[in-house]
């Protein structure tokens, strides 16, 4: 496996997401190289490789929080992107994140239910900074997911997880293919591959040489 995508077989609609010749350099130091990706509905997409290998810098050019160098990025569904690191506010509490980021009366009931379903507490007052690690994590997932968007970029979203909660994340992962999204999913764990449609590796072109 390289830098292209294993190829799923068998016809499919357009994909949700399409990358194609992606590059990115900092400060001169390559990061991606020509990487191509396409993510079409009801297909999970694992992208995995070593520690500097580019894999949260490509999630990022994917959700639009960076530019490529080279390359084009074309997405034809709304994205709902999960950090590796949860970007909340210490001070504000699950419910008010909601509120925050919500936009409407519908889509807090719809947040409610994501944290109920992801087993974040929230009538608490309980402030995010006094949040485990996984329930962070979980309240950034919730956030991802407010308003359905059709493809998801999740980076190591299971962060903290228990066991069991990471489990519980497979089976919403197979629930949201089974909606139609795409899903791509940032994993180093070689064991849940074969959960995935297609799998990206990405190679470290510090160590590695080129991506091939």
């Amino acid at each position: 496996m390289g830098n292209q995508p294993s190829p799923a077989t068998g016809s499919q609609p357009a994909p949700l997401l399409a990358v194609t010749g992606l590059g990115k350099s900092y400060r001169r130091r390559p990061v991606l190289r020509d990487v191509g990706l396409q993510a079409h509905p009801g297909q999970i997409v694992a992208v995995t490789g070593e520690n500097g290998s580019g894999k949260t810098t490509l999630l990022r050019i994917c959700a639009g929080l960076e530019n490529p160098d080279t390359g084009t990025v074309h997405r034809r569904a709304g994205a709902g992107y999960c950090p590796q690191e949860p970007a909340l506010f210490d001070l504000l509490t699950p419910a008010e994140h909601l509120a925050l980021f919500a936009g409407g009366a519908e889509a807090a009931t719809e947040g409610r239910e994501l944290l109920a379903s992801l087993g974040v507490p929230f009538r608490t007052r309980t402030l995010v900074r006094d949040l485990s690690g996984g329930a962070r994590q979980k309240l950034s997932l919730a956030l991802a997911l407010l308003g359905e968007p059709g493809l998801l970029l999740l980076d190591e979203p299971y962060q903290g997880f228990d066991q069991g909660s990471y489990l519980d994340f497979w089976h919403h992962a197979d629930a949201w293919r089974r909606q139609g999204r795409a899903v791509v999913v940032v994993t180093h764990l070689l064991t849940e591959l074969d959960r995935a449609d297609q799998v990206l590796e990405l190679r470290n072109l510090a160590q590695g040489g080129p991506q091939e």
